[in-house]
């Protein structure tokens, strides 16, 4: 059953369905996931490479390019279907309403233009301020996400910045509209612990001041469990289960969700090797039929191979796609 709405609801997304055309046939990267994020709230969503986080972030972007499409079902920002308006529109709710803070913001930005430059492209378009307020603002943004010398930063071209200090300009161009909803693409990836947590923690102080609505990517669980209000775990493509952050973490219902947990280093504890998922995700282009999962599942059965299992609310905000759960 689908998932209800959170109030104050920001995005909603329904059986949102995204397809790559190739020369084997068509394969499904996104298929038929639903959920909302409510302002203010975070929604972690979590998952093995391949799984498609990215491929629906870039969906709700409409950033898919051809030999991909979105295919089918809706994504409404308020009260547009942002699958269907305009791509004249899509340009002004991109940066505005809604922003994304990508994975490695050093192919993400422009190498041949400053920072500010950049950021200055933005906000006049979307603000409608002068030149000379769009650089007051591109400033105020760098030092508001703790870029040292701010006015100086503003002038210097992307490979001029470090790892931290470029993401950290993402973010400010990013939010330098008052973006609604913010989608952050793995965000700390490629950064060293120390700055990972600085990001993590600029990025809770933003949503705070702004009260957006923030749909958080990553394959970390650890991370996921410190930010996030709830989370959504996918596999092969499906939302394999959904449930508030505390609940997923100490009962998760789906296998999979429980390997996931298992797998993460216990402080303090002292192991040989950590439990492992056996097998490998399967590839799109040959997903069995019924779950996705069943070749690694040890509670597979003979439905799981026959027919995919749907989503099915087992407690109150708490949704699993599984004929065999796991269970409290």
């Amino acid at each position: 059953m689908p998932e209800s709405a959170p109030r104050d609801t920001v995005l909603k997304v329904e059986d949102l369905q995204t397809t790559f055309h190739t020369r084997i046939g068509p394969v499904r990267a996104v298929n038929g996931v639903s959920y909302s994020i409510g302002k203010g709230e975070t929604l972690g969503v979590v998952g093995e490479s391949g799984c498609g986080k990215s491929v629906t972030a870039f969906s709700l972007m409409r950033l898919i390019e051809p030999p991909g499409e979105v295919s089918g079902g809706a994504v409404w920002l308020g009260d547009e279907n942002i699958l269907e308006v305009s791509e004249e529109r899509m340009r002004e709710l991109r940066g505005s309403r809604m922003a994304i803070i990508f994975q490695e913001p050093m192919t993400a930005f422009n190498p041949v233009l400053t920072i500010g430059y950049q950021m200055d492209e933005q906000i006049t378009r979307h603000l409608g301020v002068s030149r000379q307020e769009s650089r007051e603002r591109a400033i105020e943004m760098l030092s508001l996400v703790g870029i040292p010398a701010p006015t100086e930063r503003y002038g210097s071209y992307p490979h001029q910045l470090s790892g931290g200090m470029r993401q950290r300009a993402m973010i400010a161009m990013a939010l330098s509209c008052d973006p609604e909803f913010l989608i952050a693409d793995e965000p700390t990836t490629a950064l060293d612990v120390t700055i990972q947590g600085q990001i993590l923690e600029l990025i809770q102080s933003l949503q705070e001041r702004l009260s957006m609505a923030v749909q958080f990517i990553t394959h970390d669980l650890g991370v996921i469990s410190e930010i996030s209000d709830r989370v959504l775990v996918m596999y092969g493509g499906r939302t394999c289960e959904v449930a508030p952050t505390d609940v997923l973490m100490s009962t998760p219902q789906h296998p999979y969700t429980s390997a996931l947990i298992q797998s993460i280093p216990k402080f303090g504890q002292r192991v040989a090797r950590l439990p492992a998922i056996e097998g490998t995700v399967p590839s799109l282009y040959e997903l069995p039929a019924g779950c996705p999962f069943q070749n690694r599942c040890p509670n597979v059965g003979r439905r799981c191979r026959e027919v995919h299992p749907p989503l099915t609310e087992v407690a109150r905000g708490h949704q699993v796609a599984c004929f065999y759960p796991v269970g409290p």
